[in-house]
Formats: structure tokens, C-alpha cells, sequence
């Protein structure tokens, strides 16, 4: 009997199976199973066949700095940890019209622009429409050369070549297509094979690679995450079409430190630096507003200002209702948790709601002492006062831990003109030393939640 010559791969997960079933075992996505081409398995090494012998080296090899590629766009250019390498591939996505391509247009003709040659070449736009955009963003003079195709050998025939260009840019991973394969572009098969094929061209060719990728409606890359491996950084690019702003974050760079933020404001002519973000998510408010406080973040290697806002009203219902947005509602209900038994506060027949300004998303431990005084300010409708910092991690013992980098958070609040801060102190131990810039700052060190409701009824 013949085998069979074909298996069905999910195109969430990748998982591969022997026959079609509607939900995938792995991770148990509807409707996701494709049927694909077996590929052909190469003939087992000999037992004794021998190859050539690796090239080792020690640990203790001169460090040569990495040499890099200004994009022009330093907000970009920090998230990449100081630009691009030579031969080495990044994986950007993002939301439909959130701005990638809009991003990329722009590095590129920068780049043009410095000497260097670039290559951008999409399979989802004509040429028309790379044109026009870029007559939108004033680039239209810059000699970036363009192409519009998806068959990945004649992508590979242009830039696979003992010239090669310095910059190459794929826009989208999911339009290529190999014709080895008996798959329809954009299945995991078809995505794998053609970014293997193109990050192997820039490896050996030397040149820098930047794939664009689809997002499905959980905010992932699509495709296999294999790709997400094989890649030397993955970028993704935040933000709500309506909303002002777009963040470019990266959450894997061999190159640079991951968690780095990169702010940009959706303007008229395209995408615009902000190059202090703090003055972005704070809100100008009255000074006898109760329930907000300023939180002096970190994300990645930069500190971010923003506010915290809280709201708390009476409930009829017998469960009342917990909101947040940008916050994490778990880290929400352990916070109320440790004041109602920590701190003699009731919240259990009150409506609790928490919302981060300016639509940032805080994921740091860091925010619980700026959420907890935003919610005690509320509780108690007692503002806190103008000018104050906050930041510290609490524990469900109700003590205030420290947290990293205290001295650059100090730091950028007294630049921005805060001069008070309230920061945790451990117990049995002095404050760390902070910077000299910082040391202007009026700072109040707490240990236990309890002294947070002592602390603001006497203000």
C-alpha cells in the first residue's frame, strides 16, 4: 500500500497531522487544518562516514564591536540597539494600517539618501501606491529601488548576487511564495520555507534583512513561530489606529536589550520622533483632582512618566464591577485585596476603575504603588499632591519592595520637574544611592501599604 504523500498542518500553531479533524490538538484553534505536501526526507549520514572537523574558539576571543547601520530614525534606530547590523534579518509587524510600511518607506529612503543601496520590494502594493506614499512623506527623490513581486526565486536571483545590496526590505513574509512547494503563500510551510531562504541569503551575502509580518487578532505574528527564532530581532508595532501615537517595541534583539520602546506621532506627513515620551502620556489636570497619580515607569532602557487613574464610586450590585484599561486586572484585584486586609479599606461594595493616560499598557510590578495611591486618593477623595512620583512593587504581605534602576526614574522625574517621590524601602536597609540630579527630589520612603493611608491623610 502507497504511502500517503501528504500530511495537514494548523496554520496557527503548525502542528502537523495525519488527517483533517476541525480542531487543531495543539492549540485548539476551528478550521485552521491545511492539507500540504510531504517534503522529502534527505538519506541518513552513514555510521561511518566522517565530516571535516569544526573551528573552535574560546570564550576569551577579542570582542570586535558590531558594526552598524544608521536608519536616520533614532527613535528606530534605539530600539535596534543602535541600528542595523550587516546580515542580519528583523521581523516587524503589527496591525493592518498601523504604519509599518509607512516606518519602513522612510528608514529606507533615509538610508538612499546616506549612499547606501536599498532595496524594498512588496508583494501586497503596486508600485503606484510605494510612490505615492512616498510623495506623501517628501521621499519620493530618494534612489531607493523598487519591485513589486512574490515569487521567491526571482527575489532571490535579484538579490542573492555577488553585488548585493546593503538593505533589503520584504513587505510581506506572507505574500512569498516558493514554487517548490505545493502550498498557497501565506501557510506555514510556504512562510518557513521563504524566510529560511531569504535569511540565508543574508547571512551570506552580508546584507540586512527586515521582513514584514502579518498579525492575527490575538496581536501574534502569524505563521510559525519558528520564524520568530530563526530571525535575529522581532519588532512589533503598537497602537490604536485612532489613537495619536504608535509604539515600536522590541521583544527579542541579539543585537540590543530587549522591552526597548520606540514613540512615534501619527501626524499629517507620516510618522513623527517623539523623543521625550513622558510629556506625551502625562495629561495636564487641575490641581484638586483626587485619584491620579504619577507613575515613573522603565521601558526597556528609558524611563517613561505617565499617569495613573482611578475612580471609585458606590455599587448597588452584588458584585461590583472592576475596569482597567492599560492596567493588568489581576494585579488590579491583588492590589484591592492587600488594602482591604492590609490597610483597614473598603472596597468590596464599591465600582473600581483604573485606566493608564495616553493609552500606554504598564506590565511592570513597579506600578503598584503609584495604582494602590491612585486608588487610596479615590477611596478617600483626598488629592494627592502636585508635583509627587510614585513607584514600587507591593507584596501580598502588604510590605514595599524595591525595584531596579530607582536612580534613573529619579532622575527623569526631577528633569521633567517633579520635586516629591514616594519609593519603597526594604526593611532593615537604607534607601540606595540615587544620582545627583535626583537628589533635589523630596523623597518618602514607605514599608508597608498602611503607611500610604497615614502618609496621605496628612497631607
Amino acid at each position: 500500500m502507497a504511502k500517503n504523500s501528504s500530511h495537514y498542518v494548523c496554520q496557527s500553531c503548525g502542528t502537523v497531522h495525519s488527517k483533517w479533524q476541525g480542531q487543531c490538538d495543539g492549540c485548539g484553534a476551528w478550521n485552521t487544518l491545511v492539507e500540504e505536501a510531504r517534503a522529502s526526507l534527505p538519506k541518513a549520514v552513514s555510521a561511518g562516514g566522517k565530516g571535516k572537523a569544526l573551528e573552535l574558539t574560546s570564550l576569551a576571543s577579542a570582542e570586535t564591536p558590531v558594526p552598524r547601520m544608521l536608519t536616520g530614525i533614532s527613535e528606530f534606530d534605539r530600539v535596534l540597539g543602535g541600528g542595523l547590523v550587516e546580515g542580519s534579518a528583523c521581523l516587524i509587524g503589527g496591525d493592518p494600517g498601523i504604519g509599518k510600511s509607512t516606518l519602513l518607506l522612510k528608514a529606507a529612503a533615509n538610508m538612499a539618501l546616506s549612499g547606501r543601496s536599498v532595496y524594498y520590494i512588496t508583494g501586497e502594493e503596486s508600485a503606484a501606491q510605494i510612490q505615492l506614499r512616498a510623495r506623501r512623506l517628501g521621499v519620493e527623490t530618494a534612489p531607493v529601488q523598487l519591485a513589486c513581486a512574490n515569487a521567491l526565486k526571482r527575489i532571490l536571483g535579484t538579490i542573492d548576487t555577488p553585488e548585493p545590496p546593503d538593505f533589503v526590505i520584504i513587505d510581506s513574509i506572507q505574500t512569498m511564495f516558493s514554487e517548490n512547494l505545493d502550498a498557497a503563500p501565506g501557510t506555514v510551510a510556504q512562510v518557513r520555507a521563504c524566510a529560511h531562504e531569504l535569511i540565508r541569503a543574508a547571512k551570506t551575502r552580508g546584507f540586512a534583512l527586515i521582513l514584514v509580518g502579518h498579525v492575527t487578532k490575538d496581536g501574534q505574528i502569524a505563521g510559525p513561530r519558528v520564524v520568530e527564532h530563526m530571525v535575529d530581532a522581532v519588532l512589533y508595532f503598537e497602537g490604536e489606529r485612532s489613537a495619536q501615537y504608535r509604539i515600536l517595541r522590541g521583544v527579542k534583539n541579539r543585537f540590543g536589550a530587549t522591552d526597548e520602546i520606540g514613540v512615534f506621532h501619527m501626524g499629517e506627513s507620516g510618522l513623527e520622533e517623539v523623543p521625550n515620551p513622558s510629556s506625551l502620556f502625562l495629561t495636564q489636570r487641575e490641581k484638586t483632582v483626587s485619584g491620579a497619580c504619577v507613575f515613573a515607569g522603565m521601558e526597556g532602557t528609558r524611563p517613561v512618566l505617565m499617569e495613573i487613574q482611578a475612580l471609585v464610586s458606590p455599587s448597588g450590585m452584588s458584585t461590583p464591577r472592576r475596569a482597567t484599561v492599560g492596567f493588568d486586572s489581576q494585579r488590579l484585584s491583588m492590589i484591592l485585596a492587600v488594602l482591604e486586609s492590609r490597610a483597614d479599606l473598603r472596597f468590596a461594595d464599591k465600582e473600581v476603575y483604573l485606566n493608564v493616560a495616553g493609552g500606554l499598557r504598564i506590565n511592570e510590578p513597579a506600578a503598584d504603588l503609584a495604582a494602590a495611591l491612585a486608588l487610596i486618593s479615590a477611596l478617600l477623595d483626598a488629592p494627592l499632591p502636585e508635583g509627587l512620583v510614585a513607584f514600587g512593587e507591593i507584596g501580598l504581605t502588604g510590605e514595599i519592595r524595591p525595584v531596579s534602576r530607582s536612580d534613573m526614574r529619579l532622575k527623569e522625574s526631577a528633569k521633567l520637574g517633579f520635586n516629591k517621590a514616594i519609593l519603597p524601602q526594604a526593611v532593615g536597609k537604607k534607601p540606595a544611592p540615587f544620582a545627583a540630579e535626583a537628589k533635589a527630589l523630596g523623597t518618602h520612603s514607605v514599608r508597608h501599604v498602611g503607611e500610604l493611608v497615614a502618609w496621605l491623610r496628612k497631607q
